[in-house]
């Protein structure tokens, strides 16, 4: 399928991006109505983050179930049977009555909208391998990551003129829209003879094994503490810049716009600059994350201007790129057998230790930097530890020549 002609190329990219877009628009267009949703339920901080933290689950365990779903019975079927859920879990988002039933819905439209990111990562991986795999792959992130630019700004400029729940029912339209496109334009990328058995014990097999490859788990923990990094800047950062700092949701949605830029700029870096290794680019990006954490911890402590915090904050989101794009085309290469389990691992890690860290963002009230600060180089040191730990340790292991003993 690497002969796919540059406009059809393309399309692929373009479909499965908006497939891709869904995590983002779903975990980010609501942001900015953080403060709204706590005064309009009488509700904590907190809770409207485990409206957050649900979503990330749902993500997380969605992924889980698709991902293998997929290899059974191919990507087109499942796609539109949770691109169907989702646009239906989305409304009942739209009408909730308290911040319970947000909470809910929320995690049901996490779960639906994974179908999406696991499955466009298979698809991938059914048509690229190699180089060609990395390349892809990086058109489909720079088109997914137009998400964390265009969401917030989306949600700022609703909640200018509505009230948040206008939000839901964007994210309603969007699905679908979705589900209407890959009805009529996706085909199948999976040919039957190429699928698993329904079998869930070799389902759990396959997880297991890819488990116990120890570069496999590296790259996928990598990824995983990185992204968790990732979404204690996103479950905070909106208390931080207008709580701490007074700025409005406008002002806000542009901040965190820019920011996604550097999502995209990391991305074309991997995919553009073919002399470096991807291993290059997955080493460069864990030493700018633990470059931008540090920094982040000290404007914070020292109570430091906007711009001091915003900067450090801007890097260590570039950095998410570069590691994300670059870890998952090294840990995809050898998976092609199960593309779809390999894919869903990779995308648990990120959401299952994202919800952990999300919630905790939260606890020292709405009016400290500190607790996002300090989980933000946690898990940039984890993510470091994880690859140095465990990738680089079997690497070297396998390349190691064995010693010629002489009788």
């Amino acid at each position: 399928m690497n002969s796919l002609s540059k406009t059809k190329r393309l399309q692929i990219a373009f479909l499965l991006g908006s497939l891709s877009l869904l995590g983002p628009f779903t975990i980010d267009t609501y942001l900015p109505a953080f403060p709204t949703i706590v005064e309009e339920f009488h509700t904590s901080a907190s809770l409207v983050q485990v409206s957050l933290t649900t979503c990330l689950l749902g993500l997380a365990l969605g992924q889980l179930i698709i991902g293998p779903m997929s290899d059974v019975q191919g990507r087109r079927k499942p796609l539109i049977i949770f691109l169907g859920l989702y646009l239906l879990s989305s409304l009942i988002c739209a009408v909730a009555p308290n911040i319970y039933m947000l909470i809910v819905s929320r995690f049901i439209q996490g779960f639906a909208a994974a179908g999406g990111l696991v499955i466009s990562r298979a698809v991938v991986r059914d048509l690229y391998s190699g180089r060609e795999l990395t390349k892809f792959f990086a058109t489909l992130m720079l088109i997914g990551n137009l998400g964390p630019i265009v969401a917030p700004i989306i949600g700022g400029a609703i909640l200018s003129f509505a009230n948040w729940k206008v939000v839901f029912l964007v994210l309603t339209f969007i699905g679908i829209i979705l589900t209407l496109v890959v009805a009529f334009k996706l085909e199948e990328t999976l040919p039957a003879e190429k699928r698993v058995p329904s079998n869930i014990k070799q389902v759990v097999m396959n997880f297991g094994s890819l488990l116990k490859d120890r570069e496999f788990a590296g790259y996928a923990f990598t990824q995983g503490f990185t992204t968790a990094g990732i979404f204690a800047y996103v479950s905070g950062i909106s208390f931080v810049y207008q709580n701490i700092y007074g700025v409005s949701p406008q002002v806000f949605s542009l901040l965190f716009g820019i920011n996604g830029v550097g999502l995209i700029i990391g991305t074309q870096i991997v995919g553009r600059l073919s002399k470096f290794s991807e291993r290059t680019f997955l080493k460069s990006g864990l030493a700018l994350s633990m470059s931008a954490s540090i920094l982040l911890v000290i404007a914070i402590l020292v109570h430091a201007p906007l711009v001091a915090v915003a900067i450090p904050i801007f890097l260590f989101v570039t950095s998410i790129s570069i590691i994300g794009t670059s870890s998952f085309s090294l840990a995809m290469e050898t998976k092609g057998h199960m593309a779809g389990s390999a894919s869903a691992l990779l995308g648990l890690l990120p959401f299952l230790l994202g919800s952990l860290t999300a919630p905790l963002v939260g606890i020292g009230g709405e009016h400290t930097a500190v607790p996002m600060g300090v989980i933000i180089f946690a898990s940039s040191l984890l993510a470091f530890l994880s690859y140095y730990v465990l990738v680089r340790k079997s690497l070297l292991k396998v390349n190691t020549p064995k010693h010629v003993t002489h009788n």
